[in-house]
């Protein structure tokens, strides 16, 4: 058995349990995750906007990924939504 696979082998019950809390908070994460965009979008004026919205969308689905391991992804085939427009404003 190689370093690899009994790094696999330690870290798997670690992934599962924050999988699982990442599963629970979700939606707290996005929320956080537009915030975080809208926050530096504003302070950047805009200047970044693309930017922070590709960023945002790539966050968000590799935490959609993460928290919906067993469900389509683009590992078993399935497809993913492109993200949504721009972090709202408020």
């Amino acid at each position: 058995m190689g370093l690899l696979d009994n790094l696999k082998a330690k870290l798997g019950p670690a992934k599962d349990k924050v999988s699982g809390l990442a599963q629970q908070h979700e939606d707290k994460i996005q929320h956080g995750l537009d915030r975080a965009a809208r926050t530096v979008d504003e302070r950047t004026k805009g200047k970044y906007s693309d930017r922070i919205q590709t960023g945002t969308g790539r966050a968000k689905g590799a935490v959609d990924r993460f928290t919906h391991k067993n469900g389509p992804g683009p590992d078993t085939g399935g497809t993913t939504t492109p993200p949504a427009g721009p972090p709202p404003a408020s």
